[in-house]
This record gives structure tokens, sequence and C-alpha cells, in this order.
């Protein structure tokens, strides 16, 4: 007689950015499972510009397949100056990995395609706009959407973003807030910048007294033509938070020139030449919000799993958002083929996941909370200092390679391997 074959794992994902796609590439691999990916937008479009990829990012890539079709920019360095004089304060050292780990400033609709070239033919499913859950106890998690549809899955995967609906339905108390950073990001010809002195091709930080200006290439020039090249500008201006209780999130929404350049005003000339340069209607404005740790990354007995920015709203704090949410979703697929291959279920599966991620993002939280409390220190202890000297002590204190290598430097695969053999040991 033929051995009998449970019914496959119904997992759905909600959400088609990085951490989504990822997990949904990681996750059909597995065997016996059916693998469904809700996205709310029409289409898949990724909104914003650039975004970096370091070692960790490439490392995930390589294990989703995913790293050939990704190019950008190889930061040769990294330069932070003063954005008003122009002064250079510190220049990055080079990357201590292989050139092939290097990281690259890429456009985030490259990165986009590549993880939607590995998804499996008819694992996405656009314009479904997910508006409830329910607990069906041993029968799974009912999830409704706009449209008025009904699916039912044995694992749901809340990969939406920030503003998760995922994590609102299975923990209602928890919130978000404004971090008090607006970010202006925009992307324009590299011919349209490329006669301002000292703009390129060094990847910079301008640091004013609230906010700076960043401008980065995001091109390979052996697979882009110059015409096509293209430059990226993300603007931020910071304000203290408490000022401003009605801040609405806002993700992606036009801005005007002079809405931008009137925040600016004071800095080096070069810096208002470059955002002269951008054509009216091609700014988009996104307002950072953030919220508390969450203590587990689970929910409703193990049937709910929150990755990305739905489990740990940090607001790009590091850099890496879609790095940490395609890790999520590479080590919840190997949490579960583990946990089937040792006569676990899906409790097993999450509870391994959730083993892993959390004590990591509750490292990042410490880590921002102790940096926080620096700065605070510095201001009651200084008070009345000159920008300068507040600038060297900033950028002193600026995160990199070279002061979290735990999170640029996190090898994903060596993470798992690392679990495999604490537990073999544990057995023995």
């Amino acid at each position: 007689m033929p051995s009998y074959q449970p019914p496959p794992l119904r997992i759905a994902i909600i959400g088609g950015g990085p951490g989504g796609l990822g997990s949904a590439i990681a996750l059909s691999s597995l065997p016996n499972v059916v693998v469904t990916l809700y996205e709310r937008a029409k289409e898949l479009r990724e909104i914003g510009a650039g975004i970096r990829v370091g070692f960790n990012g490439w490392k995930v890539l390589e294990l989703l397949g995913a790293d050939e079709d990704v190019r950008g920019h190889v930061e040769s360095s990294v330069l932070h100056r003063n954005g008003l004089s122009g002064e250079i304060v510190k220049e990055s050292p080079l990357s201590k990995y292989p050139i092939r780990y290097h990281p690259q400033r890429v456009r985030r609709t490259r990165l986009q395609s590549a993880l939607i070239s590995k998804v499996p033919e008819g694992v996405i499913k656009l314009n479904k706009k997910l508006v409830g859950l329910e607990d069906l106890s041993e029968n799974g998690v009912k999830l409704t959407f706009e449209d008025g549809s009904e699916v039912i899955a044995d694992l749901v995967v809340g990969g939406d973003g920030i503003r998760s609906v995922v994590r609102q339905h299975v923990f209602p108390e928890h919130t978000i807030q404004f971090t008090g950073t607006t970010i202006f990001r925009v992307l324009v010809p590299v011919s349209s910048v490329s006669n301002i002195s000292d703009m390129m091709p060094s990847t910079q930080w301008w640091h004013g007294p609230t906010g700076h200006f960043y401008c980065s290439l995001v091109d390979d020039p052996a697979e882009t033509d110059e015409k096509n090249q293209l430059f990226e500008i993300a603007a931020r201006k910071l304000i203290d938070p408490s000022t401003d209780l009605t801040k609405k999130f806002s993700w992606g929404v036009p801005a005007t020139n002079a809405r931008v350049e009137g925040f600016f005003t004071d800095y080096d000339p070069r810096v208002l030449e470059a955002l002269s340069v951008v054509p009216e209607g091609h700014w988009k404005e996104f307002s950072a919000f953030a919220g508390p740790r969450l203590e587990k990354l689970t929910a409703w007995n193990e049937k709910i799993v929150l990755i990305g920015d739905a489990s740990h709203p940090l607001s790009g704090a590091f850099g890496s958002g879609a790095t940490f949410a395609m890790e999520d979703g590479w080590i919840l697929a190997r949490a579960i083929e583990y946990s089937r291959g040792v006569g676990g279920n899906l409790s097993r599966a999450l509870e391994v996941f959730d083993s892993i991620r959390s004590p990591y993002y509750a490292r990042m939280y410490t880590h921002l909370d102790e940096q926080k409390q620096k700065v605070q220190n510095s201001k009651a202890t200084n008070q009345g200092q000159s920008f300068e000297l507040t600038l060297r002590t900033r950028i002193a204190a600026f995160g990199g390679e070279e002061k979290l290598s735990w999170i640029y430097g996190n090898d994903i695969g060596e993470v798992w391997s690392d679990f495999l053999r604490t537990s073999e040991k544990s057995d023995a």
C-alpha cells in the first residue's frame, strides 16, 4: 500500500515587497506546500529610489538564487561631509569582504525584478487587499479580502510592511508613531549632476544641523550605458517628533521642489545645485514611522508569523530592511523543513524561527536605545557647542561595517548552520 501523504501545508504570504517575495521563493522550494502571495496593489511596482546591498544582502540573495540579477554601483568610498561647508569629516574604510560581496547601491526596481523572476508562476495574486483575519483554531486561519473573497491557510506570513494589517489583527495594542524624520527621494540622470564638483563618484552624506543630503550612483557602468545611468538623491529633514503629533503616515507622495529645497538653503552650494536639477514633480516624500519591539514574532498558536518591517518596525534605522526581511523568509523555510525532518509540526517550526530572529531584533532595539541615550547625554553635557563639534560627535557614532559587523556582516546561512550544530549537541 502507498504510504500516507499528509495534505499540503497551505501558506498565505501577505505583501509583495522583498520579504514577501523572498519568502515565496524559499517556501515554494519545500515539498508538499502550497504557497500563495497576496499583494494589495494592482501591479507589483517598487516605490523609492536606490537600496544598499551589502555582504548580508548578497549572502541571502545567493541562497535565494537571485544574486546574479542584482547589479548597481560598487561603493568604492563613502564620504561624510559637513553639509554647510563641504569639509570632509570622515571617509569610511573600504569593505573588508571579497569584491563580489562589496556594498552596492542599486535601483530598487532591479532587486524587485530579480526576486520576482525566481517566484514560481501562479504564486502571486495581485489586487488582493487583506481586511480581515479569523482564527479557526485547528482548521487554520481565514483571510478575508476587500473584494469579498476568502481563503483558508495553515500559516499566514505577515510581510506587509510597517503598517502591517496582519500585525494590527494579532497585536492590536501595538502602535507606530512618527519618528520626526521625513525623507525626500529621487533618481536623476547622471548627466545632470556630472558637472557639479566633487559630487561623484563617491557615495556621500552631507550632514546639516537638522538633516542630511545623501547621494550615490546606482548603476553598474558595465551593464548600463552612460546616457541611461542614474544618480540617487535622498534628502532628510529631522524634527522633534513631539512637536508634530498630527503627522500622518505618507509613503511615496509627491513633493514640490520648493518644499524640498526650503530645508537645505544653508547647505554648501554644490548641494543646492544638485537639488536644483531635479525636474518639478519628480520628488517623492516618505514620512518615517516606527514602533516598539515585539517580544514574539508569532501568534495565534503558531499560525501567524511576522517578517520584515511588520515584525520590527524600525523605519530603516540600519538601512538593511530588505535584507532583514529576506533573511526572515529564508530562515522560516529552513525552520519548517527542519521541523518536518525531526517529526515536529508547524508549531515547532515557528518556535525555531522565533528563537533565531527575535533575539536578533532585540539586539537592534538595544543598540538604538543606547545610541539615543548617548545623543541625549551629549546634548546635556555640551549645550551650546558648535555645529562642527556636534557633527564630529554624531559621525563618530555613525554605524557601518566596522562597528556593526553583527548586522552588515551577518551570514544567514552560517546562522542556520550554527543552529543545527547547537541542536545536534543538545540531542546527543
